[in-house]
């Protein structure tokens, strides 16, 4: 049986921490990778959890101060597992597409395939994943202060750290930035990736249904990512919470807080996507030109045939399929018309929009109790 080619079987999944899951039965179906998420979060956090109790600061770990280390290790963490689970299958199907639809043609499916390999020689390796726990240590070790939870109340009175805290600090925040790092890293290639296909000779089609040319997969791709986006505007949230509840920052902070989010989500993931532009705009600005020359041609034709009076033909009308494919080819020139240069709908941008904006609205209840709102609603209901 012959071995598979790349973009057969393209996939961002691999690293040392991927083989070890798989080794120990974590992966299922090949991509699945949510259960190892869960596994590392649920375990660090019961870990924190069985320490807290021998410690007798239970109260304390759950409390509003240190939410966001909960969140990190129960939503964030899963979450990021999540979101490599759904990605995955996507990547797969987008290297296929790219093999069979005719995007590619001559010697540049070759030279897509060899940055595939490389892409993939580069995921496999153990050094970014090493890098990327070194600078997690690192950031550990050179902190000016260590905190627990984001906030410095977890010393004791005597100033000494408690075993919960260096269990967070050491282990359980390190495990964080490291995951955070990997997948900064993964985005990085994916990235890459995009920009040396949009180098490529790309057989772009200006009438394909998708109104991108071809090339509107890119959006499913992206739109794999909205789990992590949900988990880092989770995080920020959660932080958020701690420093409201602290007092350390105003309610009012959030609104600069989620601009700022949504932007960088918009710029993480759309504006990669904005490397085709040039592309999509000359296939648009051409297609218009042959489209609406061949429109121009098949009216005049039509015309001609069924229109002018002093035609003389002996085809009957009922029946013809002359006035189907007058309509088809409005359709197409509309499509034509109505080509995206940027792959993206608004479908993606709403979707990131929530993804940000959903763990934020918890927020809403450290300045408007529930039981006020709900008050307020109903009073607005019954006209009171």
């Amino acid at each position: 049986m012959s071995a598979a080619r790349p973009a057969e079987e393209f996939s961002l999944l691999g690293g040392p921490l991927h083989r070890l899951a798989c080794h120990l039965g974590l992966v299922r179906h090949a991509t699945n990778t949510s259960r190892v998420g869960v596994v590392l979060g649920v375990l660090a956090w019961l870990i924190g959890v069985l320490l807290a109790a021998v410690e007798g600061s239970l109260p304390r770990l759950f409390s509003v101060d240190v939410i966001g280390a909960h969140v990190r290790l129960l939503v964030a963490i899963p979450l990021f597992f999540a979101c490599e689970s759904a990605l995955d299958p996507q990547l797969g199907r987008f290297g296929r597409y790219c093999l069979r639809s005719g995007l590619l043609t001559g010697g540049d499916v070759a030279r897509f395939e060899a940055q595939l390999a490389r892409t993939t020689r580069w995921k496999d390796g153990w050094l970014p994943e090493a890098l990327c726990l070194m600078a997690a240590v690192l950031m550990a070790i050179t902190a000016p202060e260590i905190p627990w939870g984001g906030v410095t109340s977890g010393l004791d009175p005597k100033g000494a750290m408690s075993l919960v805290g260096w269990w967070y600090w050491i282990v359980c925040l390190t495990m964080f930035r490291f995951l955070l790092f990997r997948w900064i890293w993964r985005i990085a290639l994916w990235c890459h990736l995009l920009w040396r296909l949009s180098r490529l000779d790309l057989r772009l089609m200006p009438a394909h249904a998708d109104f991108a040319g071809g090339l509107g997969i890119l959006e499913t791709v992206q739109t794999q990512f909205l789990p992590l986006i949900l988990a880092l505007s989770a995080v920020v949230s959660a932080s958020f919470a701690e420093d409201i509840a602290s007092g350390k920052a105003p309610f009012e902070a959030i609104y600069l807080t989620f601009t700022a989010m949504l932007l960088g989500a918009e710029l993480l993931f759309v504006v990669p996507l904005a490397v085709f532009a040039p592309r999509l705009w000359a296939c648009k600005q051409q297609g218009l030109s042959d489209y609406m020359a061949l429109a121009a041609r098949y009216a005049s034709d039509f015309d001609r045939k069924w229109i002018d009076r002093d035609a003389a033909t002996g085809e009957p009308l009922l029946g013809s399929g002359d006035i189907q494919s007058l309509a088809d080819l409005s359709t197409s020139v509309r499509i034509v018309r109505d080509m995206r240069v940027i792959p993206v709908t608004r479908r993606l941008l709403i979707g990131i929009a929530v993804a940000t904006a959903l763990p934020m609205l918890p927020l809403l209840t450290l300045k408007y109790p529930v039981t006020t709102m709900i008050e307020q609603v109903v009073n607005r209901l019954i006209g009171l």
